[in-house]
This record gives C-alpha cells, structure tokens and sequence, in this order.
C-alpha cells in the first residue's frame, strides 16, 4: 500500500513538472506574427490584411491603425493600395508585437490614389484642423455618463417586433460587464438572451411583457433609439472609442468655424438682410424688376436657376444621408439653422460680384470673385493682397471645377443610374462619353445657353425630388410632431452614441456649409452675367439659393429619413443607398425615379461649373476664345474620366478646393463688407422711392 501510494505520489509529480515545464515554454516563447496581405482587385480602397500569430497565450488582441477594425479581428478591410499601415498584436500575458504594413498598389488607379493621399491629407490637416482643441479650449474626447443597452441584433430596416420577456436584475442594481440582465422575444417567439456590455447601475426603459420596438409602430420608427431597453448609468464618465480602442473625438474644423462666422458676421452687418430682404428677392426671381435694356446676358432667374443648380445635387441626397446617419435627427436642426444665416454671406460675395465685373464689346462676360478681390482691394491700396487672393481663388476654382464639379458628379452618376440599368456595368468610359456628348451640347453654348438649360432642368429635377419626399411626409403626416420633436431633442440632447451634443452640432453646421456653397464664391461667378443696373438686386435674388438648396431640399432630405426609420442606420451605409432605400421603402419604384432625379443633378452641377471654372481658367490664361474653347475641350474629357474610373483621392482633393475656395474669398467680403452694406442702403432708399425700373410686363401684378 506504501508503495503504490509512493508509486502514484512519484506519478503525480511528473506529470505537474512535465505541464509546469511545457506552460513555462508556450508562455516563454515570443510572438511571432505573419501577414497575408491580399488585393482582391483593381479597385481602389479594397486592400486586406489578414494576421497569423504562433507562440504567446491566447486570446490575442489586434490594434490596427485602421479605426474602424476592430481590436478582436484579425483581419482589417478596406485598406488604401500602396499606403502604409501598422498592427500591434497583443497576447494575453501583455507581450506584444508590431508590424508596419502595405497592401502593393498594382493598377494605374490604385497607384495614382496612394500618390495623391498624402496631398488629400496636408489639404485636409488644414481645412479641418481644430484650433480650440489645439489651443486646449475644450477636451475634444467625447465622454458618456450612461450606456443604453439595445435589443441584441436590431435592424433598423428589419421587419421584426421585440418584447421583453423577463427581467433577471431588480432596478437600480449594480451590474457588471458580461451580466445576463434580460429576456428578450422576436416575431417567431424565440428567445433572445440580453446581457450588459458595461459596468453600473440599470435602470429600465422598457416593462415586462410590454413591446420594446414595433417596426409598424411610426412612433417607434422616427423615435431615436426606442429599441434601447435598459439605461446603464456610470459612477463616472466613460470615454468612447473607436472599434479599434482609439479614443473617440469631437472636431470643430477651422472650414466650418470660417463659413459659419462668415455668414452670422454678414447677416448683423446687413441688418438680418435675409428676412428683411426674401420678399424683394422673390420679387426679383418673378422677374418683376427685369430690364431688357441693362447690361448682361441672363435674367436675375436664370442666375439663380444657374446658382441653384450647381449648388443642389448629390450633395442633399447622399450628404444630408451621411450627416442623420452620423449625427440623428437632431443635425437636422443645425443645418437649417446654418441655412439660414448663409443666406446673408450669399447677398454679399454676389453683389460684389456683379459690380467688379467686366463687359467686352463682343458681351462676354468676366465676373467673380477674382474681380472683385483684385478690384475692390486695390480702392483700398491693399493690391498686392488683391492680385495674391484673386489668383488663389482662380487656381482653386479651376481644380474644384474639374473635380468636386465635374469628375464626382459624373462618377456618382454613372454608379447610381448603372444601378438601376445593369447592362451598362463595365461601360463606364462609353457612359462618360455619352454624359461628356450631352454636357459639351450645353456648355459649348457660352452662359446663355447654360442658363437656358439650367432655368429648364432646375424646376424639373427640383419638382421630381420635392414631389417625392411630399409623398414619404403625407404619406406619415400625422406623425410630423414625432419627426420635429425628433429633431429638437436630437439637436438638443443628442445621445452620446452620435457624437454627444457638439458632435450633432459641427455635422449639421458641415453638412449645411458644404452643401449651400455660401462663402465659396462660386455663385458670384454665375450671378456677374445678370442683366442688371443695379448689382445689390442680385445679392437679393441669391438669398432664395441658400433657402431652396439647405432649408428646403436638405431638410425635406432628413424628413423622409427621419419618417422612414433611417436616422437610425449607422454610417456605414453610403449615403445615396441611405436616401434610395429611405424612398424604397414607401413607394417601391422611386429609386428608379431618384436615379434620374440624380443624373439631372449631376448634369445641370457639371454644366455650372463648367462656367464657374472657365471664367476662373481664363483668369489664369487669357481671356481669348480659343482660351475658353481649350478649357471646356479639357472639362469634357474629365467627364469621361470622372465616369470610367475610380480616382477616390484625386477626387477627395478636388472636391476639398471647393471649401478651399471660401479662404481668399471671405477675406475680401470682410474687407469689403462696408461697401456692401453702404449701396444696399441706397438701393432701399430707391426700392422705397419708386425709382427703380419695373418691367411693364409685371407692373400690374398684385405681390
């Protein structure tokens, strides 16, 4: 008996120093981490990095450099050919391992877009760069106190009904992370188990037995987050974080902070010009005031049609998607609010630009920013400054036309209409040949066959669209005081989940100064052409554009999102597959209808900003015809390329000129802002006087 007890004892000892020895190796033996890089295509932006660990102990975590791959992935997607990357893998003992990565760039496009980024990158370090943040103002990490718990697996797009089963925790407990707190049951009766993710006191949002979320419920659908449960209240506040554990942070870019104080500068210093003055620009638009005999080409209508159509395109469909999906309902409220002041920084830039420009004898037309930051600044012996700014801004007028104005228009066109008519995938050189045929018919016309074309297509396209979201608002109309109360609370008290209050705030005011073009001074551009005596009416005909394109179009945007559920949506989902399902989801053909609603969009931007870049081109390189006639053959062929290729940085690049633009230009609107507001006062004094001409043709009309 001894000695089997010994026998087992000797046994027992062995085998404890054999796995004793063995856990010491595996836990001794370094990381070793391999690559598998893959690009699946020769499209851009599609990169893959896969990780293989041997050695440490597991679980391992994975930090990627890519925020939005998460720290338990061991692969990260949609990485840019040809840039560098970097993954920190991590065991559980703490030992840790670092790898600096490529994807190889192997097609022209893919090559080209590495190329660019780092130039996409010094533009956008600048145009939005947080100086408050900088200066230490205000910490720019977002922090929660409370963490709301949603219905495991919820859609917003899903058809399914959630009600709570059974709670398994009393209310006010304390919790832990990775609780069971709460039975949950679908449609079909399944059970579906709810634990916490966090740590700290519940407290329910939702009663036993009781429906948590009804998709045939409109009050549920245009609630914001009313598929949450429960409510886990911090003992104190909790940074959030990207799925990558960077921190997560709240920007204010100096672009947004620069348009904004623009625009609520020029609506003080112009009296609140845009509520004083909308009925005189209504006035105007009807033609009222129009004089056959003044010098110009187009009538105060057809600057604002050509304005306007620049302006309203993809922008408020894809755009205004992007931002409630990012920001909620309540970024709805800060864009119109945005709207709304614009409409001041707007009067000023195309007034100015009306009465800088310069008439040959042959009637073609020099206006635009360029004059009057040349002109105006050098009445006040600043011309140096003035030849300085006029010719950056005719630089980046003439790279924001050939991209944000041409080249994104006619790729998102293609994409968008290739959707909805399958045969043309692959083809997109033959459609950006054919898109390239229709605009050159336009353009090759001079400003008074654009402002034809745009006086005829901006009513049609901006009917197509109203008409179709009046439909998704009648259709829920009497839960119209949801959708507003949606808005203001969103606005208000956003939930941290979207970025926290400033979040909501700097998405709405983004999306309403990217979208109005107010401060850009392109629209002065087109405005200089206008038949008129008197340049201040042509600052009054341009506060209708800020109105239609961000406080109507924009807004009755966010409306059908809000009404059809799909503020809800993360950001992941493209913005123009946001607002096609949003319609799709009420009247299941729109979205062919949308598709060419968003062609004639991207046509009537494309044919704008061919004037708008020309004028600026010839600024550069002469004024001659043939000057003129080499630029719109060079616009054309960007079209063609716009459609047929994917340039992704050669297009972010572009389209961030246009903001870029607003530097030299607001500059010289501060600079000039008394002359403004000077002949603005003269011009009422006439307006109430009775001295202004008034075309017979509607001397009779009762306004």
């Amino acid at each position: 008996m001894m000695k089997n007890s010994w026998l087992l004892t000797s046994l027992f000892l062995i085998i404890t120093l054999i796995t004793s020895a063995q856990s010491n190796v595996n836990e001794s033996s370094d990381l070793e981490v391999s690559l598998e890089l893959i690009n699946p295509s020769k499209e851009i932006n599609d990169g893959v990095a896969r990780i293989d660990v041997k050695g440490g102990v597991a679980p391992y975590q994975y930090k990627w450099s890519k925020q939005s791959s998460a720290l338990d992935s061991y692969e990260s997607k949609g990485l840019t050919e040809g840039l560098t990357y970097s993954v920190q893998v991590t065991d559980s003992k703490g030992r840790t391992s670092v790898k600096d990565f490529k994807i190889p760039a192997e097609a022209i496009t893919e090559i080209v877009n590495s190329k660019v980024q780092p130039a996409v990158d010094f533009l956008g370090g600048i145009l939005f760069w947080d100086p408050f943040a900088a200066t230490g103002i205000y910490d720019p990490v977002v922090y929660t106190n409370e963490k709301e718990i949603p219905v495991p697996g919820w859609n917003a797009t899903a058809n399914t009904t959630y009600v709570l089963k059974s709670w398994l925790v009393e209310e006010g407990a304390k919790v832990s992370e990775g609780d069971k707190i709460a039975i949950v049951t679908g449609n079909s009766g399944e059970e579906i188990d709810v634990f916490s993710d966090v740590a700290g006191t519940i407290n329910f949002l939702a009663k036993e037995g009781a429906e948590i979320f009804d998709p045939n419920d409109k009050d549920d659908v245009i609630e914001q987050n009313a598929h949450m449960l429960a409510k886990i209240t911090f003992n104190d506040p909790q940074p959030l974080h990207h799925p990558n554990g960077d921190l997560r942070t709240n920007s204010i870019p100096f672009i947004v902070i620069w348009l904004i104080l623009g625009s609520i500068f020029f609506t003080f210093r112009l009296g609140f010009v845009n509520i004083t003055g909308f009925r005189h620009s209504i006035q105007l638009a009807r033609g009222k005031f129009d004089d056959p005999d003044a010098p110009g080409r187009i009538t105060h209508f057809q600057a604002m049609a050509t304005a306007v159509s620049a302006t309203v395109g993809l922008g408020n469909i894809a755009g205004v998607a992007v931002a409630i999906s990012l920001g909620g309902a309540g970024a709805t409220f800060w864009m119109f609010c945005a709207g709304f002041f614009a409409m001041s920084l707007k009067f000023t830039e195309c007034t100015l630009g009306v009465k800088y420009r310069d008439i040959h004898e042959d009637g073609r037309i020099f206006g635009g920013p360029m004059n009057y930051l040349r002109d105006g600044l050098e009445k006040r012996n600043m011309k140096g400054l003035g030849k300085f700014l006029a010719v950056l801004f005719a630089v980046l007028g003439v790279g924001a036309s050939f991209g944000g104005g041409n080249m994104i228009q006619s790729n998102q066109a293609y994409k968008i209409v290739s959707e909805q008519l399958p045969f043309l995938e692959g083809y997109g050189f033959l459609f950006g040949v054919g898109f390239a045929v229709l605009v050159g018919a336009v353009i090759l016309g001079g400003i008074n066959s654009i402002a034809r074309v745009t006086g005829k297509v901006v009513p049609v396209m901006a009917i197509i669209y109203i008409l179709g979201c009046a439909v998704v608002i009648g259709t829920n109309i009497e839960n119209i005081g949801a959708a507003f109360s949606a808005i203001y609370n969103g606005a208000f008290s956003a939930s941290a989940l979207k970025g926290g209050f400033i979040g909501v705030l700097i998405i709405g005011l983004q999306r309403a100064a990217f979208s109005s073009e107010a401060g850009v001074g392109s629209a002065a551009i087109a405005h200089s052409a206008t038949k008129t005596n008197n340049p201040i009416a042509d600052g009054f005909t341009s506060l209708v554009e800020p109105f239609i394109d961000t406080m109507v179009v924009c807004t009755m945007t966010a409306l059908v999102l809000i009404f059809t559920g799909m503020h809800e949506v993360g950001g992941g989902m493209k913005g123009v597959e946001l607002t096609s399902d949003a319609f799709g989801s009420v009247i299941s053909w729109f979205p062919t209808v949308l598709a060419v609603a968003v062609f004639l969009f991207a046509f009537s931007t494309m044919v704008s900003w061919s004037y708008y870049g020309m004028r600026s081109w010839t600024y550069l390189f002469g004024q001659s015809k043939r000057s003129e006639v080499i630029y719109k053959v060079l616009f054309l062929v960007f079209v063609v390329l716009g459609a047929s290729a994917s340039l992704g940085a050669v297009l972010s690049f572009s389209d961030m000129m246009i903001l870029a633009m607003s530097f030299p230009n607001i500059i010289g609107l501060y600079i000039m802002s008394s002359e403004v507001r000077k002949d603005m006062e003269i011009y009422l004094r006439k307006l109430k006087n009775g001295e202004l001409y008034i075309n017979p043709k509607y001397e009779k009309t009762s306004d």
